[in-house]
């Protein structure tokens, strides 16, 4: 038995060290990490210091790769740039994936995806719309200036041609508006791969050279990037929409606060109103602004006025057109297609027009009171009826409209006679015969 088991023992020994080499392979195979960042709406100006802040944590926690998902309808041609930029100047290799299933990456979400060093979809997306529009009096109207198209035409078709893609569908998403499905797209080479799913991206990226490595993904843990509170934050109140509507909303409790103090409104409109210019990046209309100041100008002015008439719709018409102005619709700030604008202004424009309706319903009301005459004055002049029976001595009762007054007069009343309301003097009126029935009385 001794023999045996020194006998047995190395393949015991060598077994385990084995078994200890292989786990260690497996192990290492699994400490590969791919960061996803997730842009699933505008491109704000914020949404660069997000994907900056992501690209220097993929660098300092040596990330294999990042992975940014797209499904946008456009944005800001700036914050479009920088991040191409960034994108560029990184060693982690960023793939650009229109994703999930079902969704878009038009305009600057395509100009992004064509310039990422690994260009993906899911199927049944779609990217292109990438004409720049503007909104005016007459419509939507495609910019035709050529030193605008050709600027984002020559950059789309360099970064296509840096990462050997289609120039020519680069070219006319820009030009004619272009749009393609995943499939169409990987059968025109503007993309490398159609794939269902992350994992599955990474399982079919495994291998491939990029930046200078040969990529490791197969199997790689994947790790959502979380923005820091500051950025995400920023994120929320930096879309078009919601920076629009807290300017918009801080407009008009700054005039109710103003009309109506001691709620604290007013404080909210400044905080409001302050957000709001954060979140736009203070690149503001002034023309803008300064029709909104005349519009709460006008309404406070109509609140102090006698009665209803040009201030107020002056001010509303003042403010409404502020609104549409401060919506950021315009290129090249706002690079998105023209559905998506309109969509901005009616989301902006909608509020306003309720808004203004309250107001002018509350104007109205104000106007009302201010016009009618007090409720107990009212009862001076009106009939009532001798509940019972008055004497000069002796007060009685009446009933005016239902309610019985406690009533006093220097002529004695009986019961049922119609009299008329002389005087109230606290819950005590002073009535006399009326005149109607002495009239009957004496012909």
């Amino acid at each position: 038995m001794g023999y045996r088991h020194r006998t047995c023992a190395p393949f015991i020994i060598l077994f385990f060290v084995t078994l200890f080499l292989f786990s260690g392979v497996a192990q290492a195979g699994s400490d590969q990490q791919v960061l996803v960042l997730e842009i699933s709406d505008s491109i704000t100006p914020v949404a660069d210091d997000i994907v900056a802040d992501a690209i220097a944590f993929a660098e300092n926690e040596d990330y294999e790769a990042l992975v940014i998902t797209l499904n946008t309808p456009g944005g800001g041609l700036d914050e479009t740039l920088k991040i191409i930029e960034q994108i560029a100047q990184t060693d982690v290799p960023v793939i650009g994936y229109v994703y999930p299933e079902g969704t878009k990456a038009w305009s600057a979400g395509t100009l992004i995806l064509i310039s990422t060093d690994v260009a993906a979809m899911a199927p049944f997306t779609i990217i292109g719309s990438a004409q720049p529009v503007t909104l005016s009096a007459g419509g939507v109207e495609p910019i035709e200036d050529s030193k605008v198209v050709n600027a984002l035409v020559k950059r789309a078709t360099e970064n296509a041609k840096k990462y050997g893609r289609n120039q020519t569908a680069a070219e006319e998403f820009i030009t004619k508006n272009l749009n393609l499905d995943a499939d169409t797209a990987l059968e025109y080479e503007v993309i490398e791969y159609v794939s269902p799913s992350i994992p599955d991206l990474l399982e079919q990226m495994d291998g491939l050279e990029v930046k200078g490595r040969a990529l490791e993904t197969k199997d790689a843990q994947i790790v959502n990037y979380e923005a820091p509170l500051r950025l995400a934050f920023m994120n929320v109140i930096s879309n078009p929409i919601v920076s629009s509507l807290l300017l918009l909303l801080g407009v008009y409790a700054i005039i109710l606060g103003i009309s109506n103090p001691g709620f604290g409104a007013e404080l909210f409109g400044v905080v409001a109103i302050s957000l709001g210019l954060i979140g736009t990046g203070f690149d503001v209309n002034i023309g803008s602004i300064f029709l909104i100041l005349v519009g709460i100008g006008l309404l406070i002015l109509e609140f102090q006025a006698p009665g209803f008439g040009v201030f107020g719709i002056a001010g509303l018409v003042c403010i409404m057109a502020g609104s549409i102005l401060l919506a950021p619709t315009d290129f090249p700030r706002n690079y998105t297609p023209a559905e998506f604008q309109q969509t901005i202004i009616i989301s902006v424009l909608a509020p306003t027009v309720v808004l203004g309706l309250f107001l002018v319903f509350v104007i109205y009301k104000v106007v009302k009171v201010r016009k009618s005459r007090p409720k107990f004055g009212e009862l001076i002049g009106d009939t009532a009826r001798v509940h019972e029976r008055i004497e000069p001595e002796k007060n009685g009762y009446v009933i005016h409209r239902g309610q019985y007054w406690k009533a006093r007069s220097a002529e004695v009343l009986e019961k049922d006679e119609k009299v008329s309301i002389l005087e109230k003097d606290g819950v005590l009126l002073t009535v006399e015969h009326l005149k109607e029935e002495i009239e009957e009385g004496e012909s």
